[in-house]
Order: C-alpha cells, then structure tokens, then sequence
C-alpha cells in the first residue's frame, strides 16, 4: 500500500486513474495549496441487515383457533355438569 499525495488540479484531472488506485489498496490525499483537504477511499458496502424474528422466522404457523376452548379438556378438568 502506497501513500499518494497529489494536487487539486491532479486529482480532478486524473480523477479515474486515483480511484483505481484507491481500489487497489493505495492511500490517496488531496491537498489544496499545501493543505490535505481530502482522501479518496475504496467504498466498502454495509453488511445486509440482520433479520428480525429469529432462525425459524416465517417457517412456523399458529393456528387461528390456537386458544379456543377445547370441549374435551374442560370436561376433564371441571366435570361433565358444567
């Protein structure tokens, strides 16, 4: 990895040849009369956002009478006069 260091009228001239190199791991700095203004850099994509929900998100179901009463059950538990 090289540290380059070129002018402002160098950068926008030779704009695409800079960014290759910043591709190719190479630090480039633009300075504007002696002061270094700015660094061009490889962009580097965000990670994808994490799924919320767990693992097994959208491979489970409930059933929509998941929590009716169950005539069964109840008799069982209470008795039959209920």
């Amino acid at each position: 990895m090289a540290v380059v260091t070129v002018g402002m009228h160098e950068a926008k001239t030779h704009f695409s040849r800079l960014v290759r190199r910043a591709l190719e791991g190479d630090d480039v700095i633009v300075e504007n009369n002696g002061t270094r203004v700015a660094r061009i850099v490889a962009y580097e994509p965000e990670p994808p956002a994490r799924r919320v929900g767990g693992y097994a998100s959208g491979t489970i179901w409930i059933a929509d009478d998941f929590d009716a009463p169950l005539p069964e059950f109840e008799a069982l538990l209470y008795g039959d006069d209920r």
